[in-house]
C-alpha cells in the first residue's frame, strides 16, 4: 500500500470517524503515517479536553497502528532549510507546520491535511505533495 502522512487536522478527523467522503476516498488502500508533531498535537488536544482513561486509552491504540515516520538528524536539518528559504522569502512558516512538512519531503511522502493554506508555500518552493479531497 502507498504511505500518506496525517496532517494533525485529518488524523483527528479520522479518528472520530469524520472523514470527508473525499478524503476517505484519496486516503482508501494507504498506509496513514503520522510524523511526531500530531503525535504530540493530539496528545495536547487529549489533555487540554482532560481525556478519561478509557478515551486516551482509545486514541493511543489508534495512533498505535499508524506508521510513525522517523525524526533525526536529515529532517532537522530539512527543518533549518525550509525555515531559513521561508524567513528568506519574508514568510516564515509555523513551526509545527514546518516540522510536518520536513518529515514528508525527508520520507518522500504526500501529506493528506485540510489546511492548504499552511502548506502552500512547501509545495510551491519545495515539492511537498499534498492530498486533499
Amino acid at each position: 500500500m502507498r504511505p500518506v502522512v496525517l496532517d494533525s487536522d485529518v488524523a483527528s478527523l479520522a479518528f472520530r470517524g469524520r472523514l470527508t467522503a473525499g478524503l476517505e476516498t484519496e486516503l482508501a488502500g494507504r498506509t496513514p503515517c503520522a510524523s511526531f508533531v500530531t503525535l504530540a498535537e493530539l496528545t495536547v488536544w487529549a489533555e487540554a479536553r482532560q481525556w478519561g482513561p478509557r478515551n486516551r486509552a482509545a486514541l493511543g491504540d489508534w495512533l498505535g497502528r499508524l506508521t510513525r515516520l522517523p525524526y533525526d538528524d536529515e529532517v532537522a536539518r530539512t527543518w533549518g532549510r525550509l525555515q531559513a528559504a521561508a524567513m528568506r522569502r519574508g514568510r516564515t512558516r509555523p513551526v509545527n507546520d514546518t516540522w510536518i512538512a520536513a518529515c514528508c519531503l525527508v520520507e518522500d511522502l504526500p501529506l493528506a491535511t485540510r489546511n492548504l493554506k499552511d502548506f502552500t508555500d512547501f509545495v510551491d518552493h519545495h515539492g511537498l505533495r499534498l492530498v486533499v479531497g
